[in-house]
């Protein structure tokens, strides 16, 4: 299994809030969000991995190289309208298995990692499965509503007030991929409406719960991951 990184937003909120650089170097315990992410992918046992960053953060793929030994990295620059046309520019390099797919935000204990991809690995009629929670600090959590076995059945508005949301990462079957001419056909400009759509294709989707992850999209949430991280992943 392949990880795949969506690391190439501009970070506009965090910017505009007076934090400087690219987003995926930004410093949360003293450690750049970019090398969290890699600690979880390499919890979860993988060792390739494809991340796509914007054309202005070529520092991002440099620190990279210069810190991580240990794993197979291949970047590319792209700067793209959505996160869901970064994952379609991911999709040549991820191959034919199911792979793991994360957002460089995405604050989550690398054990967590670990459980969360062994449990999906396991869910075999899956096309996709998404972590989920109840910790919910977000201006637009997206909402996720399931049946009693688990597979997801409205995504977004049609979930409600559902009490679970997605926590930014998640393994796909590469057979999602089929749908990108209707998806772009559609004019989607978000990866949500991408994940609400194989909902209503019939895909597979299941939920995965998982504990508290933080999303880290603006300046407060910098200090609520390090809270997190100095509890040791518990508050």
């Amino acid at each position: 299994m392949k990880a795949g990184i969506i690391a190439a937003g501009l970070g506009e909120r965090l910017s505009r809030a007076g934090v400087r650089g690219p987003k995926p170097l930004v410093p949360v315990a003293g450690v750049p969000l970019i090398e969290h992410t890699l600690s979880a992918i390499r919890a979860a046992g993988l060792r390739e991995v494809v991340c796509i960053i914007n054309e202005a953060s070529g520092a991002v793929e440099t620190h990279c190289r210069q810190r991580i030994t240990d794993l197979s990295l291949t970047f590319i620059h792209r700067t793209t309208p959505s996160s869901m046309e970064s994952l379609f520019t991911l999709a040549p390099h991820l191959g034919d298995q199911p792979f793991l797919l994360l957002t460089v935000d995405a604050i989550v204990a690398p054990p967590v990692m670990r459980d969360f991809v062994a449990a999906a690995s396991r869910q075999g009629d899956a096309d996709g499965v998404l972590a989920v929670n109840s910790f919910i600090d977000d201006e637009k959590p997206l909402r996720v509503r399931c049946d009693p076995a688990g597979r997801i059945t409205a995504i977004g508005a049609p979930a409600g007030e559902s009490p679970i949301i997605t926590a930014g990462f998640y393994v796909f079957h590469p057979r999602i991929f089929r749908e990108i001419d209707a998806a772009r056909a559609a004019r989607f400009t978000a990866l949500r409406q991408f994940l609400a759509h194989l909902v209503g294709r019939g895909y597979r989707l299941y939920a995965g719960p998982v504990p508290k992850c933080v999303d880290v999209d603006r300046l407060e949430d910098i200090a609520t991951a390090e809270a997190f991280i100095r509890s040791g992943y518990t508050a």
